[in-house]
This record gives structure tokens, sequence and C-alpha cells, in this order.
């Protein structure tokens, strides 16, 4: 029997979301079904006073169905080491504000479980941990130095320049060999950015989709193709890439397996990892998202599967 009752969510406020691909919505989905209670907060209603972690929550009662998916009830201030399981699932940036989300969360981890560990998290940006297994990922830069930048372009030739601790394909730039635009793109960032930049070569094979692959206590349970629409370069959904179904290759088998340990390590319950062609680009363990799509496409219930995990640690 499930020792869990009482979960809270620290998340983008629900009125937000939009319920046919979000993956909180269906970790929470499952959570009422197993007849948990549901509590909703927001990350600037969380407090640290006096060494007791606090947060202005809701009860949360939630229902699939477009345009009235939700309800909530009276505010309360409550100490959250009385709850069983807090969800981490605000979506990025991963700026100081997320950061320090995480410093308060650390104080009652693992009493209270925390998904994911909130330590670890916030030690592993996804495009910085990713570069552990650089012999899986494209060719990678991570600086501020123009110089870098353009001799990294000058041997590679067609590149993708990003925000560090950017999200949902924000900021992402395909500069190919012949573009001008450059050195007005590094103004822009040095203006925008105080962090490095990445810049990794160009994979063509996105042209076939990026595919998300969805990790539970570091074994692949699950996958969606993501297709760039025509004239964009970015295959995340909400800028017009087009999900697709996908089963895993041996080669995408082997990519998990090498860095399954690393995830279980750290404690990651729950991680999407992203691979273009034969190469991966991140490891997200913030908000990862693709549930909705894998069980749409394959009905592989990754909710079910992400809950009972955390029942077995409760």
């Amino acid at each position: 029997m499930s020792k869990i009752r009482n979960v809270a969510v620290q998340m983008d406020h629900v009125s937000s979301i939009h319920i046919a691909g979000d993956s909180t919505f269906a970790m929470c989905l499952e959570a009422q079904a197993r007849g948990y209670n549901l509590f909703h907060y927001t990350p600037d209603q969380l407090s640290l006073r006096d060494g007791t972690v606090e947060a202005i929550v809701e009860p949360m009662t939630l229902r699939d169905e477009a345009g009235n998916h939700f309800d909530l009830g009276a505010q309360e201030r409550v100490d959250l080491s009385t709850m069983d399981v807090v969800l981490l699932r605000q979506d990025p940036p991963f700026d100081m504000n997320y950061i320090t989300t995480t410093h308060i969360l650390e104080r009652i981890h693992p009493r209270t479980l925390v998904v994911n560990d909130p330590a670890w998290v916030r030690n592993s940006p996804e495009k910085i941990f990713v570069t552990e297994f650089a012999d899986l990922m494209p060719r990678t830069l991570i600086t501020r130095d123009p110089k870098a930048i353009a001799d990294f372009r000058s041997e590679l030739g067609d590149i993708i320049l990003k925000p560090l601790y950017g999200n949902g394909g924000a900021g992402v730039f395909h500069i190919r060999p012949d573009d001008r635009n450059l050195s007005s793109l590094l103004e822009m960032f040095n203006l925008s950015f105080r962090e490095p930049f990445i810049v990794q070569e160009y994979l063509p094979a996105v042209r076939k989709g990026d595919k998300r692959i969805i990790l539970i206590d570091g074994e692949p349970v699950g996958a969606i193709n993501r297709v760039p629409a025509e004239h964009d370069s970015r295959s995340n959904m909400h800028v017009g890439g087009r999900a697709e179904a996908s089963e895993l290759t041996p080669r995408e088998r082997d990519i998990c397996a090498r860095i399954g340990p690393a995830l279980k390590e750290r404690g990651f319950i729950l991680v999407g990892i992203d691979v273009i062609g034969d190469k991966m680009t991140e490891i997200n363990v913030t908000s990862p998202t693709g549930i909705r799509e894998v069980k749409r496409f394959t009905g592989t219930d990754i909710s079910a599967l992400l809950w009972d995990a955390i029942e077995s640690k409760r």
C-alpha cells in the first residue's frame, strides 16, 4: 500500500498550462487517480522562515477537459516538510530564481521526497551535465569568447548558437557557413546574457527529427520523435515541431545504458534526453516533457510508471 498521501506541486500556474501536451498535468492526474491529495503553488509562494520551508498552497482538483481543467481551494500557508512528496516542476529558464528554489527545497529532501532531487537539479544544468558524455555528443563549445566561437565556426562551418540556460527552443540560431550575422548575434547575446553561450556543430539529421527519450530511474520507458517545421531548425512542439511515434534504436539504447548509472547516482527519477541522429544533445532534469505524447502514440503510461517508482522510494 502506498505511503503517499499529500503531494505539493511547485509549478507554473495551473491556469497557464496547455493540458494536451503538459507532462505535469499528466503526472498530477495519475496522482489524483491514486487518491493522493494535490496542493498547488508557484515558485514565488515558496519561503524559508527561521529554517522552516513554507509555501502558500491551494488544494487542487484536475479534470482532463480543455478550458475546464482545474479547481483550486482556499489558500493556506503550510510547512512543506509535512508533505510526502514535492514535485519540482516549474519550467526553466534555469536562472538564479530557479537555483534559489533548489537551495530552499534541499532543506526538506529526502525526508519529504523532492522529485527530482533539488541539489542534483542545481548541480546538473541540462546543457552542461550532458558534456560529461562528450563522446556521445555533437562537437560542442561553451564560451563567451568571440574568437573561440569564430575559430569553432571556421573549423565546422555549419553551427548552432543558443543560450546556455535557455529552454523551449528560444534563442536558437542555425548559422550557415555563408551567414554574415554571427557578429551581430554575438553582440545581442552579450547584451542579453551574462553566462557563456553554447555552440554546437549543426546535425543535418535534425530534419528527420529530434527524439525525446524519457527515462525513469535511469531506464528508458518511452520516446517520441519531434520533427521541425519546414522553415525552422527547431523541433520544439510549441514552435511548430510535429510529434510522431518512435521506437528506440540500438544506438539510443546504448546511450541510455551509458548515462543510466549517472542518473541513478544523482537520484534523478524522471529525465528526458534529446537525441538527433546518433548524438545526444541534452539531458533534461528540471521539467522533462513528452509524457502525454508517448501515451497518445504508444499507449505507455509513463505517469503510472513514475508514481510506481516514487512509491518504491517512500
